[in-house]
């Protein structure tokens, strides 16, 4: 059996007995493997006795899933209004130029996958990201070139929250 294969089954007997079981299997499933493998969804319909259709649809609704493989960082970038009115609209058109890719899109080197998130509760240091999972406040372009850079160099194995950043938030 490989690996996927018994993560996902895993998750399924851990979480199964749960109410509205199907969220935390696939919470469970990403945090294990990144994303949500496409041979994931017959494995948890029929561990939970749900439809393949529900499974996929739940995948696709919520923007958190992700049905490949991220970079070695995930960055979000709050795209809600107080960050926009803080200039994250330029941020993005910045972020999105330098790399050549679109959202949900993983640089050509692996480096970076970028997201869109409506809100990350930090409005108050707007315009704000969150890069693997780590909060930052009154972002840059000079601290998102910074992030970028250090994205590049480590080969994932930094902590990147301090890169270049004179406010953080946690």
């Amino acid at each position: 059996m490989e690996p996927s294969a018994t993560i996902i089954d895993e998750a399924i007997a851990q979480k199964r007995s749960l109410p509205g079981a199907l969220l935390p299997v696939l919470h469970a499933i990403q945090d294990a493997l990144g994303f949500i493998p496409p041979e994931a969804v017959p494995r948890i319909a029929h561990g939970l006795n749900l439809s393949q259709a529900d499974v996929h649809g739940v995948i696709s609704f919520y923007h958190d899933f992700r049905s490949t493989p991220p970079g070695r960082h995930v960055m979000k970038l709050c795209r809600a209004e107080a960050c926009q009115a803080m200039g994250s609209d330029a941020l993005a058109a910045h972020l999105k130029r330098r790399l050549g890719i679109e959202w949900k899109e993983t640089s050509r080197d692996g480096a970076l996958t970028i997201e869109p998130v409506y809100c990350l509760g930090n409005c108050a240091l707007s315009p704000a990201l969150m890069i693997d999972g780590k909060l930052r406040g009154r972002i840059t372009a000079t601290a998102l070139d910074a992030v970028i850079e250090a994205c590049r160099r480590d080969g994932g194995q930094r902590d990147l929250a301090s890169a270049s950043n004179p406010e953080s938030a946690s």
